[in-house]
């Protein structure tokens, strides 16, 4: 008897699940010692946001409402039974004695509406496009919130991915001033190559601060987007260094699939179609309907007193009732429902028009990334090599301190801008797939590899 009339959806029976139709796992915990799986960081992110939860709560709302909308098919049958001490007394001049009747009177009755000229099959519609929509943006809460904290989880490892790299071209600063200090006691070289050196140094070691102050804050952004203590220690994986770029569709495709499977987009469509069978509904209401009534009692009739004898009561009957006339606010009600169904159909079009101006810019965005990805990685190979040469050639005494420097520095810019480009990459995807609306529960394997 908990859902009767079957309103409740297969979301509410068998418990939240993602776009893809795969659950949500709440019941698992999080072994916060070992690095940070992206999937670990999305379930967790999922079971604490407080928006999902409403949405969630959304979805049993209209639930309720799709049952009353069903049960106004139904008819409605109430009863009562009264005990009842009916007491007559006469005035003394009557010389009629006082009479006492006790006894029980019972009153039942049921009405059933038969036709209303479509106006319970337009709520009823309504009512399921709004359940529709109340799914649809559940979908949505998840897709956003799923955004959010894989955007948050690859922007903390991009900034450790930094963090680490600076620390790096801080040790090969070092190096290179033990190295200048060695070969100025040795007068090999002069006091300018060890001010230098050191003046690299100081600017590495600040650089790789600065990096360290960023990892932090976005450490800090990741557990704020997942919703836990921001004194929980998470660690996270290291960014890796060679990452398969994956194809990227022909637009067209990315459009047709945004517009057929977006969570946004559906809830719009959904609002409006409960909009249009909201004017056949509320047009409905000032139109006749057709009623069935029927009556049983006994021993008399509620609030009135017992029958002086025992008897039964029936009837049956059929109710015609024409609105005549309420003053035009039916006329204004017809028109309110109008407008509503017109702004809703404006909002879907702005819905459609900017999620598919967010997957143009996506995709646009995802092919620059493509080609800037292995670019990058050639530039990073070759300052690499670079600053092997140098080094070797420094420690032969062929070139000078400057020499080296400028390619440390050269490694350094090369180092961001792989690290930025890798960044690049998994954003514009990330960004390609949730507007297209098929942003999903990552495998480990794909999280990898993303």
């Amino acid at each position: 008897m908990d859902d009767p009339l079957l309103a409740q959806p297969v979301q509410l029976q068998d418990g939240a699940t993602l776009p893809d139709a795969s659950r949500i796992d709440c019941a698992s915990a999080v072994d916060f010692t070992q690095p940070l799986a992206l999937t670990d960081a999305v379930d967790t992110a999922l079971c604490n946001n407080p928006q999902i939860r409403a949405t969630w709560a959304e979805i049993k709302v209209q639930s309720g409402v799709v049952g009353e909308a069903r049960a106004a098919y139904l008819p409605t049958i109430t009863g009562s039974v009264s005990r009842l001490k009916d007491t007559t007394t006469y005035s003394s001049d009557s010389h009629q004695p006082s009479s006492t009747n006790i006894g029980n009177q019972f009153y039942g009755t049921l009405n059933w509406r038969l036709f209303d000229f479509g106006g319970r099959s337009a709520n009823r519609e309504a009512a399921n496009e709004m359940l529709l929509a109340a799914i649809a943006g559940h979908d949505a809460a998840l897709q956003k919130t799923m955004a959010s904290v894989i955007q948050s989880w690859f922007e903390a490892m991009t900034s450790q991915a930094v963090m680490n790299a600076r620390q790096q071209i801080a040790q090969l600063a070092q190096q290179t001033l033990t190295v200048a200090q060695r070969r100025e006691s040795k007068g090999a070289t002069t006091q300018d190559d060890t001010l230098q050196a050191a003046t690299a140094l100081a600017k590495a070691q600040l650089n790789a601060m600065h990096a360290e102050g960023d990892y932090q804050k976005n450490l800090a952004l990741l557990k704020q987007a997942m919703g836990i203590n921001l004194a929980t220690a998470v660690h996270l994986p290291t960014q890796p260094e060679r990452v398969n770029p994956a194809d990227i569709h022909d637009l067209n495709q990315w459009l047709k699939q945004a517009q057929s499977r977006h969570p946004a987009i559906s809830q719009a469509r959904a609002k409006w179609q409960a909009d249009q069978d909201k004017i056949i509904q509320v047009r409905s209401d000032g139109l006749p309907t057709l009623d069935m009534t029927a009556h049983i009692s006994r021993n008399g009739f509620p609030n009135q007193g017992l029958s002086s004898i025992s008897q039964t009561d029936k009837d049956i009957g059929l109710t015609v009732s024409v609105p005549l006339f309420d003053g035009f606010s039916r006329h204004y009600k017809i028109e309110e429902a109008r407008a509503q169904a017109e702004q809703s159909a404006a909002q879907l079009e702005d819905t459609t028009a900017h999620i598919l101006t967010d997957v143009v810019k996506a995709w646009a965005d995802a092919k620059t990334a493509l080609g800037v990805l292995t670019v990058s990685q050639q530039l990073l190979d070759a300052a690499q090599a670079s600053v092997d040469s140098s080094r070797r050639r420094y420690d032969k005494n062929v070139a000078d301190i400057l020499e080296v420097l400028n390619t440390q520095s050269a490694l350094a810019d090369a180092q961001q801008q792989r690290i930025q480009a890798i960044a690049e990459w998994q954003s514009a995807r990330l960004s390609l797939l949730a507007n297209t609306g098929i942003l999903s529960q990552l495998p480990a394997a794909d999280a990898s590899a993303f």
